[in-house]
């Protein structure tokens, strides 16, 4: 956490699907990135590879994703012992936190779960990630959340995006009381970010801050579909635009 400078009293963390991602987020200002691969399909959790490579390549915080696969966040016990890998790989190299959720079938925050999860990865920093926007009750699980020590909580207030979420979120910041950091995130850019902060009273925020890559391929066989689809990568551009947002809040 020594790693974490605020930027006029605001956290700003980047979510970053790659090394390059990372230092491109880190090059921009970023307070922290989420560091996660497949992006297109929501985040999961990077590689070896790319969990060492990262760390050696940026000195802001990293914290690191921790889901098996895309879908839903209830999970099989196979998939439970690899996030307990997971977070012990990330705390051996290094890591600043980790970024997990995990849920009951019906809808409910899974205690048991969650509190393994959370343990294992201490002294690190543990966020609660969107899982929660799939929530059946968003008090009920706040104080669930606060109740076991999660330090922080990535939402968008049960939207789609987080410039929708806003009274939640305002609620969610109110009633949290400083137990527990909410962040918003999911669509945050230099459009929305002043008013979101504005509203919800957050003093952490959540963006990709990603451009759309094409692919550099100069011959494509076009008898054989995909593997050569656009990519998402953090823009050092987008990343700064909204490091100079916050300074001037």
């Amino acid at each position: 956490m020594g790693r974490e400078i605020s930027i006029n009293g605001y956290q700003l963390e980047i979510c970053s699907n790659s090394p390059q991602s990372a230092l491109h987020a880190a090059q921009g200002g970023a307070t922290r990135i989420e560091f996660c691969q497949n992006l297109e399909n929501g985040g999961t959790t990077p590689s070896y590879g790319q969990i060492v490579q990262t760390r050696k390549l940026i000195n802001i915080g990293m914290h690191v994703l921790i889901r098996p696969r895309a879908g839903d966040f209830v999970y099989s016990d196979l998939e439970f012992e690899e996030m307990l890998a997971d977070i012990r790989f990330c705390k051996e190299t290094g890591c600043d936190g980790v970024v997990i959720g995990v849920m009951n079938r019906d809808a409910t925050v899974d205690i048991e779960r969650t509190k393994a999860l959370a343990d294992a990865a201490r002294p690190m920093h543990v966020t609660f990630h969107r899982a929660f926007d799939k929530c059946a009750d968003p008090m009920s699980s706040l104080a669930i959340l606060i109740e076991l020590g999660i330090d922080r909580l990535l939402t968008s207030g049960l939207k789609n995006k987080a410039e929708n979420g806003v009274e939640l979120l305002k609620e969610l910041v109110e009633y949290a009381n400083g137990k527990i950091v909410i962040m918003p995130g999911a669509g945050v850019d230099s459009n929305n970010i002043e008013m979101i902060l504005k509203i919800t009273g957050a003093t952490a925020i959540h963006s990709s801050a990603k451009d759309t890559v094409s692919s550099e391929m100069s011959y494509d066989r076009m008898e054989v579909a995909g593997m050569n689809e656009p990519i998402y990568m953090t823009s050092k551009e987008k990343v700064h635009q909204l490091v100079d947002i916050l300074k001037k809040q």
